[in-house]
């Protein structure tokens, strides 16, 4: 079978932006008074195992366009996946007629041209991998064998995934801007299940990158997949109580996630945070520094430029626990009074500060607690900042892990979770958006029986 990499990809850099610019023109010359497009093509592989036996195998080919017209404050959006001529012409003609139909909306249109990116870096983020199915169904079977390995007490597994994606991302406007970089990601994902006298328990490890080259080797992955399914063995439950805890760092970053959120523009003039207002206030410990930083080389977050074509830029976020900015695309800036910080589409690699201490040494200046692993669940109210999820982990006595414990659910108001960090672990999960480590809080309600 065919092998993923580039050189399957549908379309050329070249006829990607030969198309954007057919359908702005276009747009243009029909009325409108500004307009933007964007495309997204890509192929890829999903090579799913388990017990050694071909689960499932998913090979994508994805492409797509979307067109937003504006005419004096009306807005219309259409899309398709088909590039022929004559669905292009459809396809804007279509997001005219939803213009026509659209509310007005002074706050819409494109951000000023002098906003738009000069410069587009090149961040090496694409690093196609040419892995045949063949090839990928041989390393994710040899990585779940080895699992399987490691004791006798893991007797199943839930699957081990091979997957390989690569494409392409380009945004033009009627300011003459046209651009965009190639990408791509892969990983190896072994999930496992564990049994002993006391039940079966479901746990797993994975790598993720750029580059498969990063990826950690799979004697590592099956390794810790193995180490964590088997930890979560003879299961206990708590009885509610108030004790720190920690929030392993693959968990962590949903405790940043809920602060971006807050501080987006979405939600600040909608009044919906619980962070309304608080621009320049300290909102954290002293010792807590967010920053944002999109041009880290082969970063899962990286990108150089957002959404409206505004180049991203490193900047402080919060710093010795002070809100210096807010999250802000072009729309969101007009409707607060404010200036874009190049951010429609998200945040691109907000870094946590991290401290000296690694997991190890977190848990033993907890000394009694708990140690989350495991999260379940969305409860956070993004109005008042009550923040309640289910959880797993283990509770720690002495500074040593005692028991592993679950169907427990830990509460608290993230105003004052955030104010009651004590650490930051040097334990960086470099796997996702956010690069944090593990989290040390002072205090929080553990709810149980």
């Amino acid at each position: 079978m065919e092998a993923i990499s580039n050189t399957t990809l549908s379309h050329t850099r070249q006829e990607l932006i030969d198309i954007i610019d057919y359908v702005l023109k276009l747009a243009k010359k029909k009325g409108a008074s500004e307009a933007e497009a964007d495309i997204g093509t890509g192929i890829g592989l999903n090579a799913n195992v388990r017990k050694g036996e071909i689960d499932k195998m998913e090979f994508e080919r994805d492409k797509g366009l979307s067109v937003t017209i504006y005419m004096k404050g009306q807005k219309g959006n259409a899309s398709t996946s088909d590039f022929s001529r004559d669905t292009l012409d459809q396809t804007v003609e279509a997001a005219f007629n939803i213009a026509t139909y659209a509310s007005q909306d002074p706050f819409a249109g494109l951000v000023e041209a002098d906003e738009i990116a000069k410069e587009v870096p090149n961040l090496e983020l694409f690093h196609p991998w040419s892995i045949s199915p063949e090839q990928a169904v041989e390393l994710a079977i040899e990585c779940e064998q080895l699992a399987f390995e490691q004791d006798k007490r893991i007797t199943n597994s839930d699957g081990t995934v091979v997957s390989t994606y690569s494409g392409a991302t380009l945004y033009g406007n009627t300011h003459g801007f046209i651009d965009g970089w190639s990408w791509s990601v892969h990983s190896i994902d072994c999930t496992m299940i564990a049994k002993d006298d006391k039940g079966m328990q479901r746990d797993g490890w994975y790598s993720k990158a750029r580059d498969y080259k990063d990826l950690e080797d799979i004697k590592s992955i099956s390794k810790e997949a193995a180490r964590r399914t088997l930890g979560r063995l003879s299961s206990r439950k708590l009885s509610t109580c108030q004790a720190p805890v920690i929030f392993e760092a693959p968990v962590a970053s949903g405790l940043f996630s809920a602060l971006i959120t807050a501080i987006s523009g979405s939600s600040l003039y909608r009044r919906a945070s619980f962070l309304l207002d608080k621009k320049c206030e300290k909102i954290f410990s002293d010792h807590i520094t967010i920053r944002e930083q999109p041009h880290l080389s082969k970063a899962l977050g990286s990108a150089p430029f957002d959404n409206d074509g505004v180049a991203t830029k490193a900047r402080d976020i919060v710093k010795d626990g002070v809100l210096q900015d807010y999250v802000l695309s072009g729309y969101s800036a007009r409707r607060l009074g404010l200036e874009t910080t190049g951010n429609a589409g998200g945040v691109h690699n907000l870094i946590i500060e991290p401290g000296s201490n690694n997991l190890e040494e977190l848990i033993k200046q907890m000394n009694t607690g708990l140690l989350i692993t495991d999260m379940i669940g969305f409860g956070v109210n993004q109005v008042t900042g009550d923040y309640s999820r289910g959880a797993s982990g283990f509770w720690i006595e002495n500074g040593e892990i005692a028991y592993p414990v679950e169907e427990i659910t830990v509460a608290g108001n993230l105003k004052d979770m955030y104010q009651q960090i004590a650490a930051i672990g040097n334990d960086i999960d470099y796997r996702g958006n956010t690069r944090t480590g593990s989290v040390l809080l002072e205090n929080m309600t553990i709810a149980g029986e």
